[in-house]
């Protein structure tokens, strides 16, 4: 059987009562030996995230103020849980170090990956595991991407027998310093290392037992998605899902790797399991997601079909603008193309006369407050009444559907509504599939 990668959140690790249920979850699964883990979370809601403190360490340090005072809880964070646990690790000497280096102006970067790297070495000492800096191993590109020697590296640190942890969020870019991933990189880490030593299975201690169908705060007690294929998740995620960062499903999906979410405080939850690919007897559609501030530009001309280059002086205009698009659902005579309000800030009115002055068109309008809304499924397509469903469900609900895109793809509907009625909708589109 194969290895078991386990990467925990910092709610997993927030303190040393956590830290001592990821102590039983490993225990219970020889096959657990590689365990990375993020710096510690809140412990409630008035708490501070160790990350933040360090950020504001390093901004202070930057304009020559003291940091004392947020180093101070810094400090009595990981002194408490040392303490707790009863580690013989040097701890004191860890952080006086990391003290100095952020007093001296390191890079924010450094700053930011201390939390991680502080947190590995106490529950490496506490577990009796080997600790892994993957500041010796992960290569960053100038672009974020992970430079592929990496994988080969650390799969030859990690070959050896017994466990290891392993710090997320951060690697060693092109100049050699300190490189950090975006916020939730610890996601990252968990699956360069499940792909580097070849995993059976990355499994994702989090704080919930795994991803809900739509949102909890606009549907009660929605479903939980049970599996769920790498596609899918991405494009929930995209539409604004609370799901997984998708930059940590590239590196386990080129290999086929599964991704189980878990809950570390009720760890016999089967969770979400991410795979390549996934029967729907269960149901064709997984999710329901959708996304407030958007626009739409609507433009009219009549035989716009027959005018050649039409669509590239559009899209030609609007990247003059620095405007990117989201959908561009079209007609013989119409086009519509939905833009992110935060991308039209400031350019609404230049816009518009660019494109009377060049495309000539019969009318072109920009509409506000939309909302988009995506059902997703794999092979939606091909399953017969979907549509029927789901547009049946809004006409019940007295919701006026003002752009509907498939495109191509057979794995999503995406339908624009007024953004009133974006709550109304995801509410009946979930009832009809569920």
């Amino acid at each position: 059987m194969g290895e078991l990668v386990c990467k925990f959140g910092g709610s997993s690790v927030a303190d040393a009562a956590q830290i001592r249920k990821i102590e039983k979850i490993i225990r219970s699964d020889p096959r657990r030996r590689f365990i990375v883990v993020s710096a510690p979370g809140k412990r409630n809601k008035e708490d501070h995230k160790v990350t933040d403190l360090l950020y504001l360490c390093h901004e202070l340090a930057d304009q020559d103020i003291d940091i004392e005072e947020p180093y101070h809880l810094i400090r009595d964070r990981y002194l408490e849980i040392a303490r707790e646990l009863a580690v013989s690790l040097d701890v004191e000497s860890l952080l006086a170090e990391v003290e100095a280096r952020i007093r001296g102006k390191a890079s924010r970067d450094y700053a930011a990956s201390r939390g991680e790297y502080l947190s590995a070495q106490l529950i490496a000492s506490y577990l009796g595991a080997r600790f892994v800096d993957t500041a010796d191993t992960v290569r960053i590109q100038e672009d974020g991407r992970v430079e592929e020697s990496s994988y080969a590296a650390l799969g030859q640190t990690l070959s050896g027998a017994g466990m290891y942890v392993i710090p997320g969020f951060y690697g060693r870019g092109p100049d050699g310093e300190i490189r950090t991933f975006s916020r939730g990189g610890s996601d990252i880490t968990g699956a360069i290392v499940a792909r580097a030593v070849a995993a059976e299975v990355y499994e994702n201690w989090t704080d919930v037992s795994g991803f809900l169908m739509t949102d909890p705060r606009i549907v009660d007690n929605p479903r939980p998605m049970r599996v769920v294929t790498y596609r899918e998740i991405r494009e929930l995620a995209y539409m604004g899902a609370n799901v997984f960062h998708e930059e940590a499903i590239f590196p386990v999906y080129k290999d086929g790797i599964p991704i189980n979410i878990r809950n570390t405080n009720a760890p016999d939850d089967p969770g979400t399991s991410i795979v390549t690919r996934r029967d729907t007897k269960d149901g064709v559609v997984v999710g329901i997601a959708g996304r407030k501030g958007f626009s739409n530009i609507s433009i009219e001309k009549l035989l716009m079909n027959k005018e050649i280059g039409f669509g590239r002086r559009l899209f030609g205009i609007l990247e003059s603008h620095q405007i990117s698009f989201e959908h561009a659902p079209s007609g013989i005579d119409t086009m519509s193309v939905i833009i992110s309000d935060e991308q039209l800030k400031g350019k609404v009115q230049t816009l518009l006369e660019d494109m009377k002055a060049q495309l000539n068109p019969d009318r072109v309008e920009i509409s506000g407050s939309f909302a988009l809304i995506a059902t997703v499924g794999e092979g939606m397509a091909y399953h017969p009444g979907i549509a029927a469903r789901l547009f049946t469900s809004l006409a019940e609900g007295g919701i006026n559907v003002r752009v509907i895109d498939q495109g191509s793809s057979e794995i999503n509907i995406i339908v624009g509504v007024e953004a009133k009625d974006y709550e109304r909708a995801v509410q009946a589109i979930y009832r009809a599939f569920c």
